[in-house]
């Protein structure tokens, strides 16, 4: 059984994702109606998410955790590289860019939580 704190800290985290989400595929959605390849949309968003991400996160989930920022820049490295090679997998059984950008986008959750908890924001 998961500690009231723990189950705190997960909800805080998905309603953080939520929102992180929502800006960066938004930012890859908005970038994509513009005419950008889908690669270059999601590296686009992938950076500019990021510095959005680290604030929600660090001041909203984690927040007894100390100064993480080049081991939020490295996770997040790893993480748009597991990203990019999802979008390819998936966009050979979904032509759809939006679709394989959201299903890329929602494999991740799991693994980026583990990672920020274990790796990045250590208290």
């Amino acid at each position: 059984m998961i500690s009231r704190d723990r189950a705190a800290e997960i909800l805080r985290f998905l309603i953080a994702g939520a929102i992180n989400t929502a800006f960066g595929y938004g930012l890859y959605a908005g970038l994509i109606w513009l005419g950008l390849d889908r690669y270059v949309a999601q590296a686009i968003g992938y950076v500019l998410g990021t510095g959005f991400n680290y604030v929600t996160y660090s001041r909203g989930v984690f927040t007894g955790a100390g100064p993480a920022k080049l081991r939020f820049a490295l996770s997040y490295a790893g993480n748009y590289l597991i990203n990019l090679a999802g979008l390819k997998l998936a966009s050979h059984f979904i032509t759809d860019p939006y679709l394989a950008g959201a299903v890329t986008t929602f494999a991740v959750v799991v693994l980026n939580y583990a990672v920020l908890k274990r790796l990045v924001f250590r208290a």
